[in-house]
């Protein structure tokens, strides 16, 4: 598609991302859920100063197309698919570029169920920003639409996350990095409510400094606190707070793919491992996969994205996948991936089991891992072409079962990703070297 990728319309405020861009999903929106009935559209968005240009944008679309729009203000993604989902709504809109920096912004569009858009329906929205189907017209007189002050949807979203804790916290000493984003108005009202002794950082959010050194991206400032403040765990979110990333008594940091294993481990001791499986992508380590074996966990492989994710989980009855970036998705609770619903289930893993998260991830050890870009003018043509292949071929027998190779277009970038396993940094580094002295000896690079 040519706006809308795996996580919505995603670009540079202002310049690939417009208010015009923004006005003209609404009034695509707001047109096809009032067909046979008032189209009731909600609306959230995270801290980045053009979220206001574009949630008021949207919103003048929306109801001059004749739906109602209601405005959750600045809450999380999770929270807008939760309440799309239990509150009878057509669909949901998040304003959020994720983990990007503040200049950045995205549109990420909800169905009624929770789950992303259907991509019939991106498609529809594209042709109609481009021009290439009929204008839509202005509702008028008393069949224009509302906009309408609904936080009390936020509020309901805090008290079902503290809802699915099953003990108290009191005791546990916890550390909140909310990235100067959205959920700096949200975790630390769940950890106290729940006895937690809270610790949070990054709640200050000028509209300028969203993901700046902070958050799930930079977890260096939580380490710190963590160590300085002798935590017993701290958690880690990103700009809309769909990430998690945790780190543990000692500082060590607990990815995502070191949470699908605590997780998965967890539930299948318990008989709650629906069909004995869990998804994760291409990009998981080496590590995952060999401690999951170790644990006779099964799992799927997916295309990187949360979006695949969740289609293999929902396809398969799976209840746990996720990505090694902290996109963990708990299908009996939520839809998406949510940062805080990550915490509060490893908090359930660290208290049912009696012991503490350093524990817990001993059982899967990392390998050393190192991703670099290569920037080409054609991707498929690396891809095919038999020198790459071979080099590829010549490598992944070299490395054999102590490591992997992984080439990668980029869904965004006209990039190349050369990603190498290994049981050291120095191999690494080797094999991802000779891995693009390959392809620029081609002349692809």
């Amino acid at each position: 598609m040519k706006y809308f990728g795996t996580d919505g319309f995603r670009g540079e405020a202002g310049k690939v991302l417009t208010a015009d861009h923004a006005y003209r999903i609404g009034r695509y929106l707001g047109w096809y859920y009032n067909q046979d009935h008032k189209g009731r559209i909600v609306i959230g968005k995270d801290t980045r100063r053009s979220s206001y240009m574009f949630e008021y944008a949207l919103v003048s679309g929306i109801i001059a197309s004749g739906s109602n729009a209601y405005l959750l203000h600045v809450t999380t993604t999770p929270s807008v698919a939760y309440v799309v989902r239990t509150e009878d709504f057509d669909c949901g809109v998040m304003i959020s570029a994720s983990h990007n920096p503040f200049y950045d912004n995205g549109i990420k569009i909800i169905d009624g169920n929770g789950h992303k858009m259907a991509a019939k329906v991106e498609e529809a929205i594209e042709r109609y920003i481009d021009g290439e189907s009929p204008e839509i017209p202005f509702s008028e007189g008393e069949d224009i639409g509302i906009a309408t002050d609904y936080a009390i949807g936020r509020n309901r979203y805090i008290g079902y996350l503290i809802s699915l804790a099953t003990r108290s916290y009191s005791g546990k000493r916890v550390g909140l990095d909310c990235a100067n984003g959205a959920s700096f108005s949200i975790a630390k009202s769940v950890f106290d409510a729940l006895g937690a002794k809270t610790y949070v950082i990054h709640t200050d959010p000028n509209g300028l400094n969203i993901n700046k050194d902070c958050g799930s991206t930079n977890i260096n400032s939580l380490v710190e606190l963590v160590k300085a403040k002798d935590l017993d765990v701290g958690f880690a979110f990103d700009g809309d707070a769909d990430r998690c990333i945790a780190v543990d008594n000692v500082g060590r940091v607990i990815d995502g793919d070191h949470i699908i294993y605590i997780c998965g481990k967890y539930l299948k001791n318990r008989q709650k491992l629906d069909g004995n499986h869990v998804v994760v992508t291409i990009m998981s380590n080496l590590g995952l996969f060999k401690a999951l074996d170790q644990a006779g966990i099964e799992y799927d492989v997916t295309k990187v994205g949360d979006k695949y994710v969740n289609e293999d989980m929902e396809k398969n009855g799976f209840v746990l996948g996720g990505e090694q970036s902290g996109h963990i998705i708990f299908s009996r609770y939520a839809t998406t991936g949510d940062g805080i619903l990550t915490a509060i289930m490893l908090m359930e893993t660290i208290l049912e089991s009696k012991t503490d998260l350093k524990t817990l991830a001993s059982g899967m050890q990392k390998y050393p891992q190192l991703l670099k870009n290569v920037r080409v003018e054609d991707k498929q043509a690396v891809l095919d072409n038999e020198a790459v292949q071979a080099c590829c071929k010549d490598i992944e027998e070299e490395l054999g079962d102590n490591g992997r190779l992984l080439l990668r277009e980029s869904g965004t970038e006209p990039v190349i990703r050369v990603m190498v396993e290994a049981s050291s940094d120095q191999l690494c580094q080797r094999y991802v070297d000779i891995m693009i002295d390959c392809i620029k000896k081609q002349g692809l690079a």
